[in-house]
């Protein structure tokens, strides 16, 4: 007998006719996701994959540190298994799965991609292994695109990229608009030399620059957001444990660069003194041109140093950090606003300890006309699951205002990951469906229904300055 699967049922997660009614409109609400890792040379190029292990348990460290958990061999995970193995060997972890968000993430993807709505166990896997690559004979990037009616997809670059393939995605006949954002984490790796020595050579290359001085280095750093600029980008982004306050003076920061290019280390203060200068002139940049700047504050990286030397990073072994979060943030903004150049952003915050903090921070830079200019943004990596979301929803509400807020984003690698929206737009649906069940908000469906659009989508086409395509 097949088991019923919760997660395909048309009233997932909606328990109220207030929340299905919402959720009606949420549906037909395009997607505009500002945020995701997707690889653009795989979108330029419209790949096809040759197995359902290719496009969906590759790359994926969410599945695989669930599979650790397991109890499942490294050999079928990141290893060299048959594919078929590994795909067996996660079908067969799944009922080990229940209660983790990739028990939900599992099921919406194969039945919203492949139209299979079979609970997915090691009885099942033969079968649905079968239908799911006869269909994806007939998938491709670009067909998941459309599917999914992605309007807009916002991609991570380091900024030394060529952006070719942007380019060329551009020149195609592909609806999803495709932007590449700003990433300039690499700059701030003074402390790794095998790192940040190569990498300003990869950027005196990219910009024509020499970058034999910390002026050279940052008009390097300019001309290639300049170049992005070009090509569409209205976006950046930050990867960081903290931030790093109002940062050092220019001097002392190029002290640090000169150290750096001679491979000398520096102490924390000086570190901290650097990238906090950094960090002001990337948020200059960003206002000059008025951009968003994404900030993603809290993860502490690669923990298991075996696992990190075996397999690198985004395999799996990160944390949730407990860095001091508020007060570097606040002095960040700060000086930025002093300056007069504070761009719109979007704060993500990993530790949901520090989820009042930083949503009170946002609403103390709010401000020159523009709704919700400082964003706390949607619940990320670790906190984009159930309860993570809701708490977002929850403190944003109580503390500043959900209807300014520009909704979810998939931050994934996958093209198969786009039924996360859905998760994300049924939950708050479930949410405002249930304050009106319970007088909490007033019954006027009209109101309630305007603001599910505004944060499923029009919010976010508002916000990023980065136009839509017509999906």
């Amino acid at each position: 007998m097949r088991q019923k699967n919760p997660v395909t049922s048309p009233d997932f997660l909606l328990t109220t006719d207030a929340a299905r009614q919402l959720y009606a409109v949420a549906a037909e609400q395009p997607i505009y996701d500002y945020h995701c890792h997707l690889p653009p040379q795989e979108i330029a190029e419209n790949k096809q994959w040759d197995n359902l292990t290719d496009v969906w348990l590759a790359g994926d460290h969410y599945k695989w540190r669930a599979l650790r958990a397991a109890g499942v061999p490294e050999s079928h995970i990141t290893g060299d298994a048959d594919p078929y193995d590994k795909f067996l060997a996660y079908a067969s972890a799944m009922p080990q799965l229940l209660r983790n968000p990739l028990w939900h993430w599992t099921h919406l993807e194969l039945s919203r991609a492949f139209g299979i709505d079979d609970v997915l166990n090691e009885s099942s896997a033969a079968s649905i292994w079968k239908a799911a690559n006869a269909r994806l004979q007939e998938i491709s990037a670009h067909s998941l695109l459309k599917q999914f009616r992605v309007a807009v997809i916002g991609t991570t670059d380091d900024p030394c990229d060529d952006l070719a393939h942007h380019q060329a995605i551009a020149a195609s006949d592909l609806p999803t608009r495709v932007y590449p954002a700003f990433r300039p984490d690499k700059a701030l790796a003074v402390d790794k030399p095998e790192v940040f020595g190569p990498w300003v050579e990869r950027l005196a290359a990219a910009a024509g620059n020499p970058c034999d001085s910390f002026d050279g280095f940052l008009d390097a750093i300019a001309s290639r957001h300049e170049f992005f600029h070009a090509v569409g980008s209205r976006l950046s982004d930050h990867g960081l444990n903290h931030c790093f306050g109002r940062g050092g003076t220019k001097a002392e920061a190029a002290a640090v660069f000169e150290a750096a290019r001679r491979g000398e280390a520096v102490s924390a203060d000086q570190l901290n003194a650097y990238r906090g200068f950094l960090m002001v002139f990337f948020g200059e940049l960003d206002a000059e041109r008025g951009w968003v700047k994404q900030l993603h504050v809290g993860a502490l990286r690669n923990t298991n140093s075996r696992g990190f030397k075996t397999l690198g990073a985004d395999a799996g072994y990160d944390s949730i950090g407990d860095f001091p979060q508020v007060r570097p943030l606040v002095a960040y903004l700060d000086e930025l606003d002093g300056r007069g150049r504070l761009p719109k952003m979007v704060l993500y915050n990993l530790n949901p300890a520090d989820n009042y903090g930083m949503a009170a921070t946002c609403g103390n830079f709010q401000g020159d006309g523009i709704r919700g200019k400082v964003q706390f943004g949607s619940g990320w990596w670790f906190l984009d699951q159930l309860d993570g979301m809701r708490m977002q929803i929850d403190t944003l509400s109580q503390i500043g205002l959900l209807s300014t807020f520009v909704g979810m984003l998939t931050d994934s690698r996958s093209f198969l990951s786009y039924p996360r929206h859905e998760y994300f737009r049924r939950l708050l649906c479930q949410i405002l469906g249930d304050d009106v069940e319970q007088g909490l908000l007033p019954d006027d469906m009209p109101l309630i229904e305007g603001m599910v659009r505004d944060i499923c989508f029009n919010n976010a086409a508002g916000f990023f300055g980065m136009p839509p395509g017509d999906v």
